[in-house]
């Protein structure tokens, strides 16, 4: 399937050749995912050896996939198809009254103005930053959240952490192949990054890979709630930025900053790309720091490819991968060998959403991607 994905249509022969299995076997599986729905055959290639070879797709609406984005005042929705593609997205407020109910009411209302067959609708996905499958002990609520979901809509719902999420969502709407290393940098009020490797989410012993954050640029440096000094998420995470421009007299006299560290941050993304000399400096000086931990990640997993997403990159991404891609071009260990690709994401914000919703489209037609196991 994620062969399929990947190459948008292909052929039979050439699935064998890419896989590593027999025609016989290729014939057998193509056969019961047709049967079931999920591919269909479209069109034909001309062969040099005889009759043309039929193509097969991916049935994009046999399946749906559904993510949630909890923020601290708002729920990002969001719906994707088999091939990753967005067919909703809604964004409504949220309290931290009876969350579970809330949850459960914006799922009917979403899912049935968008007119989804709830048979084809596979699961549910929430991430959020203190969300981590397998933790309900660091965050007991989305244990009761989980279980009180599953029961009232009677699907699999799974929790996940938004960086972890938001890199499985650019390898999917990116047909990315499953053959790729491939990473992702979650910039927010903190910092996480999310890697995929042979299709999957890489997740480590206790599903904590991922928290470049916590990676230190300073071993003498800024004392970190997380027992660390020197973490790269004191100095280039949002709240970092936003506290750095609250103590700044000339920025404060300039920007509002007096909201939430989100509202904070747009405003001072948007001086620094219209030209404020002193907000350019200081998202410039955090995108220099972030380019430190980030080239050790590079450099430890020789990875190839490389999104920077979140929101914090929605207005000034563009500071942060000329950064980045400078940095990597002087000294990343592989420089000399092969490419270091910096994309930014097409959807920062919503890459968590969209992730969570590819989770659950993953997990429903990919071997060794359980729904429910976390």
């Amino acid at each position: 399937m994620d062969v399929i994905r990947s190459a948008t249509t292909i052929s039979r022969v050439e699935l064998a050749e890419l896989t590593g299995l027999t025609q016989p076997s290729i014939s057998n599986i193509v056969r019961d995912l047709i049967a079931d729905g999920v591919i269909h055959e479209t069109g034909s290639a001309d062969s040099i050896r005889g009759k043309p070879r039929k193509l097969l797709a991916i049935n994009a609406a046999n399946r749906f996939g559904i993510g949630f984005q909890v923020g601290a005042e708002s729920l990002t929705c969001v719906a994707i198809d088999l091939t990753g593609g967005v067919v909703g997205r809604e964004v409504v407020p949220l309290t931290t009254a009876d969350l579970p109910a809330q949850l459960a009411e914006r799922f009917d209302d979403f899912t049935d103005g968008l007119d989804l067959p709830r048979d084809r609708v596979e699961g549910l996905a929430i991430v959020a930053p203190t969300a981590r499958p397998g933790h309900e002990s660091a965050a007991p609520e989305w244990g009761v959240v989980r279980a009180d979901l599953a029961d009232h809509l009677k699907i699999p719902v799974l929790v996940e952490n938004d960086a972890a999420a938001a890199a499985l969502g650019e390898f999917w709407t990116r047909r990315v192949s499953r053959e790729q290393s491939f990473g992702s940098v979650y910039l927010s009020t903190g910092i996480g990054a999310g890697l995929v490797f042979g299709g999957a989410l890489f997740r480590g012993a206790s599903f904590d890979a991922g928290e470049l954050g916590h990676s230190s640029i300073r071993y003498d440096g800024r004392p970190c709630p997380c027992g660390n000094q020197g973490c790269v998420e004191r100095y280039a995470s949002m709240a970092a930025t936003v506290d750095e421009a609250r103590a700044d007299p000339a920025l404060t006299s300039r920007l509002r900053l007096d909201g939430t560290v989100s509202s904070a941050y747009d405003a001072i993304a948007r001086a620094a790309v219209r030209g404020d000399a002193d907000a350019f400096a200081l998202v410039d000086r955090a995108a220099g720091y972030l380019s430190v931990a980030v080239t050790s990640m590079v450099n430890l997993l020789d990875l190839g490819r490389l999104v920077l997403t979140g929101p914090g990159v929605a207005v000034a991404g563009s500071i942060y991968a000329r950064r980045l891609r400078a940095h990597l071009a002087r000294t990343a260990h592989a420089r000399r060998r092969h490419e270091i690709v910096v994309e930014l994401s097409a959807q920062p914000r919503d890459a968590a959403s969209i992730g969570a919703a590819a989770l659950v489209v993953q997990a429903s037609i990919a071997p060794g991607h359980t729904l429910g196991v976390h």
